[in-house]
Formats: structure tokens, sequence, C-alpha cells
């Protein structure tokens, strides 16, 4: 059984191309344009173990909410088409994750349910450094797509931390180690009473 997807998905704001292998060797190809975001899909591809292709050419000169929401929609996508059915996944996963000063916890299902709870608050600077810079908030709007797209119920949760980037890291971080030991393989049956996810 393969576990990989591919897709594109072409609006007048971004054109997207993602692949993704669940059972790679944590290999990034990233380019979005947005230096922060393809660091933090890097991590998103190494700490969860799967292979992630993600080429972006977005409407940066407008700002770059579009790109990172829209390539969260497509990830979501393509993360659902993957993981099939869902038969003998492990399901449900919790991480915390630290970073320095910064402790991020991260709780997620395979539901075939959408849902985010996301209790992050920044204590410092909310727009980080780079050309384009990349806005904190738009961490929240990247995995509210992805979760959407992927059927994925998932709760985040500051519990302590002050510098702005390494919170955001260290929650794709979790996210990461959190899915890859969700999509772990321990059988053959879907892990649902109804049958189905």
């Amino acid at each position: 059984m393969t576990r990989q997807a591919k897709r594109s998905r072409v609006t007048k704001e971004t054109s997207i191309d993602i692949a993704v292998d669940l059972d790679g060797t944590g290999q990034g190809d990233i380019a979005t344009g947005i230096g922060f975001f393809d660091h933090m899909l890097d991590q998103l591809a190494r700490h969860g173990s799967m292979d992630l292709t993600v080429h972006v050419n977005g409407d940066l000169h407008i700002d770059t909410h579009h790109t990172v929401e829209d390539t969260g929609i497509l990830l979501g996508t393509v993360l659902g088409e993957a993981l099939g059915n869902k038969a003998g996944v492990r399901r449900f996963a919790n991480v915390r994750v630290p970073l320095d000063e910064a402790l991020v916890d991260v709780a997620l299902d395979l539901s075939g349910r959408p849902y985010l709870h996301w209790e992050l608050d920044y204590p410092q600077q909310q727009v980080l450094y780079g050309s384009p810079p990349f806005d904190a908030q738009l961490a929240e709007e990247f995995f509210r797509a992805v979760v959407g797209g992927a059927g994925i119920t998932m709760h985040v949760e500051l519990v302590r931390g002050r510098n702005t980037h390494h919170i955001i890291e260290a929650t794709f971080k979790a996210v990461a180690r959190a899915l890859r030991d969700a999509i772990r393989i321990e059988g053959d049956a879907i892990p649902s009473t109804t049958g189905t996810l």
C-alpha cells in the first residue's frame, strides 16, 4: 500500500503544486516565496517523517495571507487523500514539544471531522522578520485550512513561551510529531466502532 498523493490548485491569487509521501524519510522540497514559511514546512516534513514537495507562486506583492492559507487548503486535501480509508492507523496522538523557553502541546484525531482549537498567544512581536515578513496570526489560518481539508480534529495549546519564533516553530514540530504518531500503521482495521473515519 502506498500512502502518496499529489495535487495542483490554481486561483487568481495562487498557483500551488503539492506532493506527499506519508511513509517517506522526512525530505522537504519547499518553495513558497516566504522564507520563514518554507522553514516551517520543512519542519513539518522532517519531524513528520514524510516526504513533502510544496511549490507555490502567490500574490506576495499584496501580502502573504493567500499563499499561506491556500497552501494549507491544498496540503489538507493531499494529506486526506494519502491517508485513504485510514485502515490500520493509530488514529490518536498527543505530543508536547519544547523549543528553548517555548512549550507547545498538540493533540489530534484522524476523525474525519475537521475541528481546530487554537490557544496560542504571542507575547512579543506579531510579525516575524524576513522578506516578505510572516505574520504570526497566519499559523492559525494555515492549520485551520489543513484540518479542514484533511478531516482532522486538532487542539493546539501554548503551555509557556515568550519568543514568537520559538512558539510557532515548536507548534509546527509538535504537529509534525503528532501526525507521525497518528498515521503510524498498527494493524489493518479501521480504528472506529462505526467502521469508517
